[in-house]
């Protein structure tokens, strides 16, 4: 494994129901039995780019509790460097609340425990910063202080520094922020939070336009629609793959780490996100978070079924 990544971010344990429409505010509705399984945008996309192939280092914040040491086990079950994780005595580990309707589509509701005592002084006692030849993947469910301080690190160290900016939050991202990533993922809400565009935006313009806030790259995904891109290189376009979705809750983790694993190999753009589509669209053809992560050849297969040989395969 050639690709080095490090991720800072969430951890936290999924609790999914599976319902055939999404409640009304208000309404109960009768669903399946419940499934527990490991989530948090940071720990999917550390798993995500194991499993396609990355050699990963986490860095978060654990509960002292039992949910705290089921998802330490789990993550270096699947090989990744669990060493910037530490546990938080009378803390509780952070805990989605998902509500999955049939086709696909869901709501989230998080308790973000100990993820939001992950500040910069922890930052700081947890983890060296990402260096030169690897990538630094960030989200937003930990602190936006400690999500910018790590970007500034690692671009200062010589790190490519991405950062998916989810979940938006209510406030205004700091513009620093923004100037201090070189790629930034956001799906079509979050451009739309950051921009507010009309009824009918046109997502190549508004991925210029995030591009002139400060990041050399801007990516915004469509869900089945694809994703398009704004780079130095100029615009990228790239369809979405057809697939049975069930659960769409683990797409954009997958998306984002091959993305990030991609780019940080030197893989063109345009190739870098139709590996990406390929790993969101296989991602929702299972159900739960980490579970529906794919591997690096189930990505290649896509990739050859569709026509598309394995163009844009990391190192």
């Amino acid at each position: 494994m050639d690709e080095r990544l490090v991720v800072i971010g969430s951890l936290n344990m999924d609790l999914s129901v599976t319902v055939s429409r999404l409640p009304r505010p208000g309404e109960t509705v009768s669903g399946a039995d419940v499934v527990r399984g490991a989530g948090g945008k940071g720990a999917n996309q550390a798993v995500a780019a194991a499993r396609l192939g990355a050699g990963v280092r986490m860095v978060g914040l654990l509960g002292e509790d039992t949910l705290g040491g089921e998802l330490r086990a789990g993550l270096l079950a699947e090989g990744v460097d669990a060493g910037g994780i530490a546990q938080l005595p009378g803390v509780s580990t952070g805990l989605a609340l998902i509500v999955v309707q049939r086709d696909g589509e869901n709501t989230i509701t998080l308790s973000p425990g100990a993820n939001h005592r992950l500040d910069v002084p922890a930052l700081e006692e947890l983890a060296e910063p990402a260096g030169p030849g690897e990538t630094l993947l960030l989200q937003l469910e930990v602190p936006v202080e400690t999500v910018l301080a790590a970007a500034r690190s690692a671009r200062a160290a010589g790190a490519l520094t991405v950062l998916n900016a989810a979940p938006l939050p209510a406030l205004p991202l700091p513009s620093e922020l923004l100037a201090a990533v070189d790629v930034l993922v956001v799906n079509e809400t979050e451009a739309a939070g950051l921009l507010a565009p009309g009824p009918e935006p046109d997502w190549a313009t508004h991925a210029r336009r995030l591009r002139a806030l400060g990041p050399d790259t801007v990516v915004i995904t469509l869900g089945a629609a694809g994703a398009v891109a704004a780079g130095p290189d100029g615009p990228v376009a790239e369809d979405g793959f057809p697939v049975a979705a069930v659960d769409t809750v683990g797409a954009g983790d997958a998306f984002c780490a091959q993305l990030a694993l991609a780019l940080g190999a030197g893989v063109p753009l345009a190739q870098a996100v139709r590996r990406s589509c390929a790993a969101g669209a296989l991602a929702t053809t299972r159900r739960g978070a980490q579970a529906a992560l794919p591997t690096r050849a189930e990505v290649d297969g896509l990739l050859v079924r569709s026509g598309a040989g394995v163009a844009g395969r990391a190192r």
